[in-house]
C-alpha cells in the first residue's frame, strides 16, 4: 500500500489511469471512495491520484489537532511520493479549501485548479441558513444513519433518486471514522482564516463548480470565489446540491473534462 509521509502523518493514496496528473482532494469526514462516480471516466484520460485526508480511511489519526495548511502540505507530500512535480488539482468542499492552500503555498505544483462546492472561508464566507446550522449542531446525538438522513435535504437535490442516497448511505456506514478525527477536521475548518486576501495571487486556469441548490455551502460562496480569482470560469450545475457528483454525475464529468481538455489544447 502506498503511503506518503508528512511530519507525524502517514497519508494513504492510490493512482488510477495514465496521462497528465490529476490530484483529487475530498472533503470533511470522507475517504477516497467518495470519488467513485467521477474516477472511472477521469482515469481514462488522466493519471488520477486520490487519497484519504489525515483522520479518514487508511490515513493516520489526528493527534493534537490539524490545520488546513497542514492538510495542504499532506497533498504536496503525496505528489512528491508519486513523483509528480505539477498536477491539475480538484478539491470538493473542505477539499476545495485545502486545494486553495495548496495552490497559494505551493504555486509551482499546481497546473490548473478546480474548486467545487467550496468557499474562501474566513469572514467573507457565506454561512448556511439557521436550519442547516442547527441540524449540524445536533448530529453528535445521532447515529450515523440518522445523521445521514438529517443532512440529506441540505446536501442532495430533491430530484436525486432514492437509490443513489441509499448507495451513499451504505458507503458512509462502511467508512470507519472516529469521532475525534471528524471533530479535528471540523475544527480545522472553523479555525481557518480563509484565503480571500490572497486569492488574487492565483494565476493558473481555474474552474469553479457549484450546485444551484446547495444548502450546506451556499452558492454565493462560489460566485464570490469567481470574483476574487482573476480569469476563473464558473459553472452552475442545475438540479444539483452539495453532493454534486451524485446529483449530476455525467454533467460533472463533462464540465471537468471540458475544462481540462481546453487546457491541454492550449499547450498542444
Amino acid at each position: 500500500m502506498p503511503f506518503a509521509e508528512n511530519n507525524d502523518a502517514r497519508i494513504y493514496w492510490e493512482e488510477h489511469g495514465s496521462g497528465e496528473p490529476l490530484l483529487l482532494i475530498m472533503g470533511l469526514g470522507s475517504t477516497l471512495v467518495s470519488w467513485r462516480r467521477l474516477l472511472p471516466a477521469l482515469s481514462e484520460k488522466y493519471r488520477v491520484i486520490v487519497f484519504d485526508n489525515r483522520g479518514a480511511g487508511r490515513s493516520s489519526d489526528i493527534s493534537g489537532g490539524v490545520s488546513l495548511l497542514e492538510m495542504a502540505a499532506d497533498a504536496a507530500a503525496i505528489m512528491g511520493a508519486a513523483g509528480i512535480e505539477r498536477a491539475h488539482v480538484m478539491g470538493a468542499s473542505m477539499g476545495g479549501m485545502i486545494a486553495q492552500e495548496l495552490v497559494l503555498n505551493h504555486p509551482d505544483r499546481v497546473r490548473s485548479l478546480i474548486l467545487a462546492v467550496t468557499t474562501c472561508g474566513g469572514r467573507e464566507a457565506v454561512l448556511a441558513d439557521m436550519e442547516v446550522l442547527m441540524t449540524l449542531q445536533s448530529l453528535g446525538d445521532m447515529s450515523a444513519e440518522e445523521a445521514f438522513w438529517a443532512m440529506a435535504p441540505f446536501i442532495y437535490d430533491p430530484s436525486t433518486a432514492q437509490s443513489i442516497l441509499e448507495d451513499d448511505l451504505g458507503v458512509r456506514l462502511s467508512t470507519k471514522l472516529k469521532a475525534e478525527n471528524y471533530t479535528a477536521q471540523l475544527q480545522a475548518i472553523r479555525t481557518w482564516q480563509g484565503t480571500a486576501p490572497r486569492l488574487g495571487q492565483i494565476n493558473v486556469p481555474t474552474l469553479i463548480l457549484y450546485g444551484e441548490n446547495d444548502r450546506l455551502i451556499p452558492p454565493k460562496n462560489s460566485l464570490d470565489l469567481a470574483t476574487m480569482i482573476t480569469g476563473s470560469a464558473i459553472v452552475k450545475l442545475e438540479n444539483a446540491s452539495h453532493m454534486f457528483a451524485a446529483d449530476r454525475t455525467q454533467r460533472s464529468i463533462d464540465e471537468i473534462s471540458s475544462f481540462l481538455g481546453a487546457i491541454r489544447h492550449m499547450y498542444d
